[in-house]
């Protein structure tokens, strides 16, 4: 069993205009939204995460960094895939395909609209939008990540900042 988190970065500031895209930060609502994310997915998903694979973008990179601290990893334990910014769906795809097979959970940092568009293309579960910090965690029923395109998969959960857990 393979199993792909989907995060969609922190909300991210647009208070420098002459920032670039690539080096937009988090910003206060994203500082806030990641750390709760991440410590949702330890206490109430029990979720131990393999691999951190982020967009080279700053804010995905930060939001990667965040969870990896949150499950008790360091920047260094963050693997960046120029290919994850501004990613298609055949982007992720080749990404996850090239996974290494030690690993069986990963949690995969990026943007929308490809992160979402991705996301509809696995299960049957179609959703609009993947917030920010938004989490689409999907199982897939096969022992290697090349396999996991072709394999059976099932939505585990969609969780982000302002769904109200019971």
């Amino acid at each position: 069993m393979k199993t792909i988190l989907l995060i969609r970065h922190a909300k991210s500031s647009w208070d420098d205009l002459s920032l670039s895209d690539m080096e937009r930060p988090l910003n206060n609502r994203g500082k806030k939204d990641a750390p709760e994310m991440a410590d949702r997915l330890l206490m109430d998903k029990k979720v131990e995460i393999d691999a951190f694979v982020s967009s080279p973008a700053r804010r995905a990179r930060k939001t990667a960094e965040i969870f990896s601290k949150a499950f008790g990893q360091g920047k260094k334990d963050v693997f960046i895939k120029e290919e994850l910014y501004e990613a298609a769906e055949d982007q992720f795809a080749k990404v996850i395909a090239s996974l290494d097979d030690k690993d069986n959970v990963v949690a995969i940092f990026s943007h929308n609209p490809g992160i979402t568009d991705y996301a509809n293309t696995l299960t049957a579960t179609r959703i609009d939008n993947i917030p920010t910090s938004g989490i689409f965690a999907v199982k897939a029923e096969t022992d290697d990540w090349k396999g996991f395109a072709s394999a059976p998969k099932q939505l585990w959960f969609f969780d982000y900042p302002k769904n109200a857990l019971d």
